[in-house]
């Protein structure tokens, strides 16, 4: 049996706008808490969380953390999101696997950008929150200031639970607000700031009593609540989303934590305390309720997956319902699966310490699975559920990449496999038009970063570059043409002659073939070699190289000789006079046009439409999202490769886009010109 209950679980994601000090905050949790012997510290490279090597370097957290542990009778996972915007789908997976995250503000730099992206995030999750304000340490703290702007930013359901004791040097400690006017709990001397404490107390009781009736027509009545009473009204409000309870503090000092840890993980509620969850029957397509009660038989849902180099693939997911024990196996409703698992695996940081079992409300790992992925939902096969999946924002930005040497190529492929496992914002394709292997990302540093692994993890070192467009060619008037092919050469010749008509089609047609030849002008048997040469010559192009689309092509005369004639020569008379017709048929170029949906806060419409109009872009509507406005348009992805960087630089980093592909058109005549000079400049190079 496990030696924890359900109701004793506590499930929570730390978030913030990067820098805000998380790690730092997890540090001196784990450390307070026992689970660790020492203070780690991000600037030395020895915090728990921050573990991998570009972690370390860098000094920032790049991917999400488990810290399992126990404290106080009670069973802790603590997950160590990211800051940075490139890494938000480590953010996501967090918060789908938690029943609450706790905020954390800088409290000199205040609500930044990232501060309000991840509450957003949390509370669509529909999590509990709480919030720390850390680094209250640092010079020119105003921290009345502080408290109205979260306020204004959160909502006034932002009540603070203990108070600070000075701020920057004079910065002591913490009060906790419910224990103010108890003379063995509260260390204020008598004065203005237990004036303020008393005030401040009363008005957090004031508010725990507002949301419940019976508490609230107690407290009308002027009789005192019990600090059971309180406690538990406020542990409900916080659960039902109701309050949101602000802490103080330095992480870095240790100032505030253990007070916060007393109070925050009785608070922030357990499995127990949240929405039941649901997910469908593959069998049925019907809706089921799990409840996190125990009962029933194991459900879970994989949030995360890591290549470990010691222990090889570690797939970490939440427990639903039932439970799970070492040495056992379950059913992977997504891969309609079964898998068999060795040791069930409890996560602190780079460490995975053997458990016997685990259960329903609790996150956990196993190794080595054949096909479990993140995403994939977990079950027992009589009893199937799959949940929904993670929706991950799609890659803003994309680089080539090019295999230094034969040995790079040789393990790319694997390595880049591994890589897409462990990151779903984080794709790879093969462009087979421009024959190009490209990477795609949340932004540079995302993708800076996945190069750094493929060197360090993997030994595979990479060239990137900005990825090729990939153009198209058509024609916009029919033609006729004659393609003519004769070689004397001694002996046998070679002889094929093709009369070609070429017309457009609608754009995105494709391509159409028509043999309209009669009375045997040319034999059947050559006329899949005139189809053949003139495919390979639309592959080729004929004014820039690239691919040739939305053509109908008709061969309808011709003529053959008896001996000379082959299926060579057919195949290259029928490239002949595809060639020479597309010059002929009035050709240009199509390019690539995306839908683009750019989501701003309302100050910055005017810039990004006309940042928008100064790519050729063409707006195609507006739409509102909460407090921000959604711009609509069209734009050709050629103007887009930097979008990302510079619509952070036009936002400060409040904006965010997405990108689809939506049709191809015709590319501006200036453009093409260039387009056409520079490939038969760069044929004229390779010729010489």
């Amino acid at each position: 049996m496990a030696d924890y209950i359900i109701k004793d679980i506590r499930n929570i994601a730390l978030i913030s706008h990067a820098g805000s000090g998380k790690t730092s905050f997890a540090e001196a949790i784990v450390y307070n808490a026992g689970a660790s012997s020492r203070f780690g510290k991000v600037d030395d490279g020895t915090s728990v969380s921050d573990y991998n090597e570009d972690e370390i370097e860098r000094k920032v957290s790049i991917s999400a953390s488990i810290l399992s542990f126990k404290y106080s009778n009670k069973r802790i996972n603590i997950i160590d999101a990211p800051g940075y915007a490139d890494f938000m789908g480590e953010t996501l997976s967090a918060l789908n696997a938690v029943d609450s995250a706790v905020l954390l503000i800088d409290a000199h730099d205040g609500i930044q950008v990232g501060t309000e992206k991840t509450w957003s995030m949390a509370n669509d999750s529909g999590l509990a929150m709480a919030i720390f304000l850390n680094k209250l340490d640092k010079e020119n703290i105003n921290f009345h200031a502080l408290m109205d702007a979260i306020k204004e930013r959160f909502g006034k359901s932002c009540v603070l639970v203990n108070m600070p004791i000075g701020t920057g040097p004079e910065f002591k400690g913490v009060v906790d607000l419910l224990s103010v006017g108890d003379r063995h709990a509260c260390p204020l001397p008598d004065g203005e700031d237990k004036e303020n404490a008393l005030e401040m107390r009363n008005s957090l009781i004031e508010a725990i009593a507002e949301k419940n009736d019976e508490l609230l027509e107690k407290y009308l009545e002027g009789k005192e609540l019990s600090p059971e009473e309180i406690k538990n009204g406020f542990k409900k409000a916080v659960s039902n989303r109701e309050l949101f309870p602000i802490y103080c503090g330095s992480a870095t000092l240790n100032i505030g934590i253990k007070e916060l840890m007393s109070n925050m993980f009785d608070l922030l509620p357990s499995p127990l305390d949240m929405k039941i969850r649901t997910a469908k029957d593959p069998n049925t397509n019907q809706n089921k309720e799990l409840k996190p009660d125990g009962t029933g038989n194991f459900s879970g849902f994989v949030f995360k997956t890591v290549s470990d180099p010691y222990v090889g693939q570690l797939t970490i997911f939440r427990i639903y319902t039932g439970g799970i024990k070492a040495d056992t196996s379950f059913y992977n409703a997504t891969k309609r699966t079964a898998e068999r698992i060795g040791n069930l695996l409890s996560v602190f940081g780079k460490e995975q310490r053997v458990v016997n079992e685990a259960i329903a409300g609790d996150i956990v790992a196993v190794a080595k699975l054949k096909d479990t992925l993140t995403g994939d939902s977990l079950c027992v096969e009589k009893d199937q559920v799959v949940f929904d999946p993670i929706e991950f924002p799609e890659p803003a930005i994309s680089f080539s990449i090019k295999p230094k040497t034969r040995a790079d190529e040789d393990k790319i492929s694997i390595a880049l496999h591994k890589l897409t496992n462990e990151d779903q914002t984080f794709k790879t394709k093969r462009e087979e038009q421009t024959k190009e292997l490209i990477i795609s990302g949340m932004g540079d540093l995302h993708l800076d970063i996945m190069i750094n692994r493929l060197k360090k993890r993997f030994g595979v070192e990479v060239e990137k570059g900005t990825p090729k467009v990939a153009y198209k060619e058509t024609i916009k008037k029919m033609t006729k043409l004659q393609g003519k092919y004769k070689r004397q050469t001694g002996g046998h010749g070679q002889y094929g002659d093709c009369w070609l008509q070429l017309e457009p089609l609608e754009r995105g047609k494709g391509f159409e073939f028509v043999d309209k030849v009669v009375g045997g002008v040319i034999p059947k048997n050559f006329i899949p070699s005139i189809q053949k040469g003139v495919v390979d010559a639309m592959s080729q192009g004929a004014v820039a190289g690239y691919q040739i689309v939305d053509i109908r092509v008709t061969v309808y005369d011709g003529s053959y000789h008896d001996v000379d004639s082959s299926d060579m020569a057919f195949k290259i008379a029928g490239a002949m006079a595809l060639r020479k017709g597309v010059l002929e048929a009035n050709p240009i170029l199509l390019e690539p046009i995306m839908d683009v949906d750019v989501i701003v806060p309302e100050e910055f419409m005017g810039d990004i439409t006309g940042d928008l109009n100064s790519r050729r872009g063409r707006i195609a509507g507006m739409d509102v999202q909460g407090k921000n406005q959604i711009v609509k348009a069209k734009v050709p992805i050629a103007e887009m490769p930097k979008y990302a960087s510079e619509l952070k630089s036009i936002t400060g980093g409040r904006g965010s886009y997405s990108m689809r592909f939506s049709h191809y058109d015709e590319v501006p005549a200036k453009s093409a010109q260039t387009i056409i000079a520079k490939y038969q400049e760069t044929r004229k190079e390779e010729q010489e």
